[in-house]
C-alpha cells in the first residue's frame, strides 16, 4: 500500500462525503446590519445524537509538511466544526469509513478563510495548523458519554504538499 498522501486544495465538492466547507463564496444569502454585512446563512449541519452544541477555543501547536500521520479519530455522537481565528491555512485529513474502520486517508490544505465541519462519525486527523498561532473556535457536542474513537495505524502515512 502506498503510504504517501498528497495534500490537495480543499474544495466543497471533494470534501462533501466527509462534511461541510465553510467559506465566503459567491453572493451573500442576505444583507444585514443596515446593509453593511453579507450573511452566508446556515453553512454547516450540526448533528448530535444527544447533548447540546458548545463552542470551545483550541490553541494547537503548528505542524509542517511533510507530516507524519499515525492516528485518526472520529466522534460517533456529534459533528465537529473547526473555525480558524486567523487567516492561515491548516491541514485537513479525513478517511472514508470501511467496515467501521478508517480507509485510506485523504489530505487537504485550506485556503485562508476556510473552515470545516466534520459530519458525525467521520474519521479525521487531529487539528493540524500549519502556522502559529493555531487558534480555532470549535463547535461540537457537549454531553455525557464517550464520543471519541481513535485508530492508530500500524505503519504511519506521510502527508506531503501537492
Amino acid at each position: 500500500m502506498n503510504r504517501r498522501i498528497v495534500a490537495a486544495p480543499l474544495t466543497a465538492d471533494a470534501f462533501a462525503p466527509f462534511g461541510d466547507v465553510l467559506e465566503v463564496a459567491g453572493e451573500a444569502d442576505r444583507i444585514i446590519n443596515q446593509g453593511q454585512c453579507g450573511r452566508y446563512h446556515d453553512r454547516a449541519g450540526l448533528d448530535f445524537s444527544d447533548g447540546r452544541a458548545g463552542i470551545s477555543l483550541f490553541n494547537a501547536n503548528p505542524r509542517s509538511l511533510p507530516y507524519r500521520l499515525d492516528m485518526v479519530e472520529c466522534h460517533p455522537d456529534g459533528s465537529q466544526a473547526f473555525i480558524p481565528m486567523t487567516q492561515h491555512s491548516f491541514l485537513v485529513i479525513v478517511a472514508p469509513d470501511v467496515d467501521a474502520r478508517p480507509g485510506k486517508p485523504l489530505a487537504f490544505v485550506t485556503a485562508p478563510g476556510q473552515a470545516v465541519n466534520y459530519h458525525r462519525g467521520t474519521w479525521h486527523g487531529v487539528l493540524t495548523p500549519l502556522h502559529a498561532p493555531g487558534l480555532f473556535a470549535v463547535v461540537d457536542r457537549i454531553g455525557e458519554g464517550a464520543n471519541l474513537e481513535e485508530v492508530w495505524f500500524e505503519e504511519p502515512y506521510e502527508v506531503v504538499a501537492g
